[in-house]
Formats: C-alpha cells, sequence, structure tokens
C-alpha cells in the first residue's frame, strides 16, 4: 500500500484528503504546521508528499527545500496561490506538480496517481550528448564542455527531455505531459518560461543555439541549430 503525507493546516481540509486518498486505497497520515511536517516527511517512508505553501512554523517553500537537500520523494503542492511566479517557485524548488486551491477530490485524485506513477526509468545510457553539452542521468549534471552549468530539478528534467528527442519538434502540450506528468493539468506558459531559463543558461551563456522555436507548434532541440 503506497504511503502518503499530508502537511495542510486547515484540519478539516486535511480529514476530507485523508478520508479520499484512504478510500482510493491509500495510507495517508497528516500534519498541520512545517516544522512538524518536514519532520515527519524525512523520517515517515512516504511514497508522495502533499504540501500546503501556507503553514505556521515553517512555510511550504522552506519545508519543501530542505525535503529536497535529503530527499527525492514526489511532492504535489496544494495552495491558494495560483499566480505563475509562485507554481514556477514551487517547482523550481523540486515539486512534481501542484494543484490550486479550491479544487475538487477527483482532480486531486487524478494528480496523485500521476505523480505516483512518475519512476525513474532504466535507460540504455546514463549519459546524453548534443554537440558540446552532456548530461549524465545518474548524477543529475550537465556540463559544456568541461564547465558543469546549475540546473534546477525541473531544468534538468527538461533538458533531458529534449537531448532524447533528437531534432523532433515538440509541442507544448506534449512537453507537459512527458516532463510535468501524464495527468498534469497546468499552463503551458510554463513551458516558454522553462525554455527562456534554459536558453539564458546555455544559449546565449555560450553563443549557441540549441533550442528553436518552430513557429504555431513548440520548439526544436539540436546542436546543429546554429
Amino acid at each position: 500500500m503506497e504511503k502518503i503525507l499530508v502537511i495542510e493546516d486547515e484540519v478539516n481540509i486535511a480529514r476530507m484528503i485523508q478520508l479520499e486518498l484512504t478510500r482510493e486505497g491509500y495510507s495517508c497520515d497528516c500534519t498541520h504546521d512545517g516544522e512538524t511536517g518536514l519532520t515527519a516527511a524525512l523520517s515517515g517512508g512516504y511514497d508522495l508528499i502533499l504540501l500546503d505553501l501556507m503553514l505556521p512554523k515553517l512555510d511550504g517553500f522552506s519545508v519543501l527545500s530542505q525535503l529536497r537537500e535529503r530527499s527525492q520523494v514526489a511532492v504535489v503542492i496544494l495552495t491558494a496561490k495560483g499566480d505563475l511566479d509562485a507554481r514556477v517557485q514551487g517547482l523550481d524548488l523540486g515539486a512534481d506538480d501542484y494543484l490550486c486551491k479550491p479544487f475538487a477530490m477527483r482532480e486531486l485524485t487524478a494528480r496523485v496517481r500521476a505523480a505516483l506513477r512518475r519512476k525513474p526509468e532504466t535507460k540504455d545510457s546514463a549519459t546524453l550528448y548534443a554537440g558540446d553539452l552532456r548530461a549524465d542521468r545518474l548524477t543529475a549534471r550537465v556540463f559544456f564542455k568541461e564547465e558543469e552549468l546549475s540546473l534546477t530539478r525541473k531544468e534538468f528534467e527538461l533538458l533531458v527531455y529534449f537531448m532524447e528527442q533528437g531534432d523532433a519538434v515538440c509541442t507544448r502540450e506534449q512537453i507537459l505531459k512527458e516532463v510535468w506528468g501524464y495527468d498534469y493539468m497546468g499552463d503551458t506558459n510554463l513551458v516558454d518560461v522553462y525554455i527562456r531559463y534554459l536558453r539564458s543558461k546555455i544559449d546565449d551563456r555560450f553563443g549557441v543555439r540549441y533550442f528553436r522555436t518552430v513557429r504555431g507548434l513548440g520548439y526544436a532541440f539540436g546542436a546543429d541549430h546554429e
């Protein structure tokens, strides 16, 4: 049985979530402040964390940041903060998905299923190459020639996805599905935001052109797009 931790300060909401997830066949615990939630997340052997952002004692961003230093457990953010900056901040810190309040329980359980399905896949090669760019899946490190790049977790996942596609044109919807998850129902503008991040860290920094916009379709990637 998969084990889920709900870190939510509103006791009634936490209880409703717990009852729904229990009916779905999951084991579910609840905590109601950031400090207790972080301690439980690090010690409880959970498969998924549902994390509110506006928590007493320690806010959700701080919980997520500290959790990611020691664990790669799946995290879905539950938040009343629906603006793009808050979503991007949460994803940059390592969240797998987010869900804006108020939400339907059917959508919550769909996102839980999607997050739990995302298991690391066995790859034929641990290292990907594109021109002078090299990405190591096992260590989550990226190099341009011999210089290591500083990428967030989601930037790394997005870059690896593009490196796996070769020259194929990828739509924003495809990218959201593959990088953010099959049942992801977020804003496709997130793709543009993260492409802009990667361009600034790779294309602009080194004077190359890996990321190409294909008008009306999406994006393509490759060292020969210069």
